[in-house]
């Protein structure tokens, strides 16, 4: 039988069976699919977390690197790799192949990610410290470049997986989830059997010796994750919408086009702006946050591996009730309060730590630490997980617009605001470490009160408030479960019109969407 396809202008069609697809059948998602779809998360975390949470550190206080030169590195990074997301998107959009739109490039990916990962800490031992910072600009840039084939493409498929406005939430709570399985897995073997404490090392991080071995072993385990989480998604291609055979080929006016499309959606600017100022405090306090244990709360690299214990409560907690908050109170409104939760939270130890209450030597101090970062752990997994499954939302509102889907570009163009602005962050967090003159190969102790004080301000109330900014931007988005529904109906009369008029066999006149065959 004969669809209309989704370009919808030039009245091309494409022989599937129409009768076979069932919408019931889309939504419907296997744990297997949702766990497949989930560890390509874990691999892109392993990768990119330790990235961001360690070559600061590394290259700084175990190679000797000027911070802020390693934080322009870092930041020079995400900045290329930003501007190469929305065209891997838009590109992913209009791939044609018997893999589907996303496949080909998540195959395509898992090998050279882990390549660029393993030199990032393997660096050559004839350089000198500026070229130390080139080699970590470059290796780091080559890390997210190739990163982008999968990452983006990966989210444009969770994105696609479901019409459904709970299950979508519940997909991107595996992503979530898994998101943090990656970082929090990686954190707990690196701290456990590369970097423990020694009689000569109180943080193990700052031992050169295990670097090699770690990098090469993430490096092993990112191939075996990503491929897995490619081939056993495979089975979903037949169900997922597809570029019409009349769809234009990926080309720069193309290109541009798409981007004009998805940002003519305020929904989606707005979403984008307090994405834009989230990534701004994330970008900050992952830059930080190992100087902020290490050095003012003089925590153990042996004992920060147990912040595992909070972070799993959190993702957990999230994971279980993210999907019955979109339901009960909507995605807009969990948005909002799980931003300004984020913001808040974790400032709050490092002030009772400026005001006296707390410090290294108060009892229990590792316990009341690992209890605030249960909380804010929720909370930015809660807002993730919002965030992710609005973005699908707004897939419906464009592919109603223009007849076409989108995901991949506005996946994509969500990820260039969050890196350009991580990349402030994180250039920030470096040149915060050498404006308040934090020393080189600095030792727990011995650090002065007033360089402490300065890092607490910066990691505490200064990082909280581009985080309250991004709570009032999305208290400007506006689609809710209502919106949601009346967009769903309207593109289910559309390709309802499209299969009665398809089975007539005359193109109807106006523009209608794919329907995939069901399996």
């Amino acid at each position: 039988m004969l669809t209309q396809s989704a370009a919808g202008k030039s009245g091309a069609w494409e022989d599937i069976d129409v009768a076979q697809a069932s919408p019931a059948e889309a939504e419907r998602l296997s744990l297997k699919t949702k766990l497949a779809f989930g560890i390509g998360s874990a691999a892109e975390t392993i990768a990119l977390f330790a990235v961001t949470s360690y070559a600061l550190l590394f290259y700084n206080q175990v190679l000797g690197v000027n911070a802020a030169w390693v934080g322009l590195a870092i930041s020079a990074s995400l900045v290329f790799d930003g501007l190469t997301e929305p065209i891997v998107g838009s590109w992913s959009d209009r791939t044609k192949s018997k893999w589907g739109r996303r496949h080909p490039w998540m195959f395509a990916a898992p090998i050279p990610i882990a390549l660029a990962f393993f030199a990032i800490f393997s660096p050559p031992a004839s350089l000198g410290e500026l070229g130390l910072a080139v080699w970590c600009g470059v290796t780091v840039s080559v890390l997210r470049q190739v990163m982008t084939f999968f990452h983006t493409p990966h989210l444009a498929l969770g994105g696609e997986l479901s019409p459904n406005y709970v299950e979508r939430s519940k997909v991107m709570a595996y992503n979530s989830f898994f998101t943090w399985a990656g970082g929090a897995g990686m954190t707990y073997v690196a701290l456990t059997f590369f970097f423990p404490k020694t009689e000569e090392f109180h943080n193990g991080l700052l031992n050169p010796e295990p670097w090699n071995e770690f990098a090469a072993t993430m490096a092993v385990v990112v191939i075996a994750v990503l491929f897995a989480s490619a081939w056993f998604t495979r089975d979903r291609i037949p169900y997922l919408p597809k570029p019409a055979a009349d769809t234009p080929k990926f080309s720069p006016a193309e290109f541009f086009k798409d981007i004009g499309k998805a940002l003519t959606n305020v929904n989606y600017v707005w979403l984008l702006a307090g994405y834009f100022f989230l990534s701004m405090m994330l970008g900050l306090r992952e830059g930080l946050r190992i100087y902020t244990y290490s050095y003012y709360w003089e925590i153990s690299s042996s004992d920060m591996r147990l912040f595992i214990i909070g972070s799993f409560l959190g993702y957990a907690t999230a994971f279980a009730f993210a999907a019955r908050m979109h339901g009960r109170f909507d995605k807009k409104a969990t948005a909002i309060w799980s931003a300004v939760a984020y913001a808040v939270i974790p400032t709050i130890p490092i002030v009772l730590g400026q005001m006296g209450v707390l410090g290294p030597d108060t009892p229990g101090l590792l316990a009341i630490l690992i209890a605030f970062a249960t909380f804010a752990y929720a909370a930015v997994s809660v807002l993730q997980i919002s965030i992710m499954s609005a973005l699908a939302d707004i897939a419906d509102e464009n592919e109603l617009k223009y007849g076409v889907r989108q995901e991949g570009i506005l996946y994509s163009t969500r990820a260039l605001a969050a890196k350009l602005d991580q990349a402030i962050g994180t250039a920030l967090a470096g040149f915060v470490i050498a404006l308040i003159a934090f020393p080189d190969r600095a030792q727990p102790g011995q650090v002065a009160p007033e360089i402490l004080n300065n890092l607490a301000l910066w990691d505490g109330l200064l990082a909280a408030v581009p985080g309250l900014i991004a709570a009032w931007c999305y208290g400007r988005y506006r689609i809710d479960r209502q919106a949601y529904e009346v967009t769903r109906e309207a593109l289910a009369k559309r390709r309802a019109e499209a299969m009665t008029v398809a089975a007539q066999g005359t193109p109807p006149a106006t523009g209608g969407v794919a329907v995939a065959p069901a399996e």
